[in-house]
């Protein structure tokens, strides 16, 4: 495909590579907060997490909230460095769509009523980081080895 404008064609190839790190970083450095939450109730109740999941029939509650928890602290810190970064990023991305589907849809599209706005734009962003990897400026690649 020709650009539009042939002179910007260097400046896209060299930003490529750092943009999609920065949005890898992001990604997974976001989902943590998440997570601790849910592992040691952090950056709010872990106890109203319980409830949550409870009240939208996640049974049983507490060990669905450990391994969705398991999965934004350890993962998103994976993905966040870019290690193991497809698994990481999988596993992220079908919590979050189950949270999308499940949680989210029935309120609606609209972020501001909870509705699936948000989660489902995660789910698409850790898809896609999951099925391009970790990228040239990841530890996966430092090592030679990816999954």
């Amino acid at each position: 495909m020709r650009p539009f404008i042939p002179a910007l064609v260097p400046v896209y190839a060299a930003l490529s590579e750092p943009v999609y790190a920065l949005t890898r970083l992001t990604a997974g450095a976001f989902l943590v907060p998440h997570g601790l939450w849910k592992l040691f109730g952090i950056t709010g109740s872990q106890e109203e997490m319980i409830a949550f999941f409870q009240a939208i029939g996640l049974e049983p509650a507490v060990p669905l909230m450990l391994a969705v928890g398991i999965v934004e602290v350890v993962g998103g810190a994976c993905i966040a460095v870019g290690l193991l970064t497809r698994p990481a990023a999988l596993a992220a991305a079908a919590t979050t769509a189950t949270a999308a589907l499940y949680v989210h849809l029935p309120l609606g599209f609209y972020v501001e009523p909870g509705g699936v706005e948000f989660s489902a734009l995660w789910a698409v962003i850790l898809l896609m980081i999951a099925v391009r990897g970790g990228g040239r400026l990841c530890v996966d690649a430092w090592i030679g080895r990816e999954f």
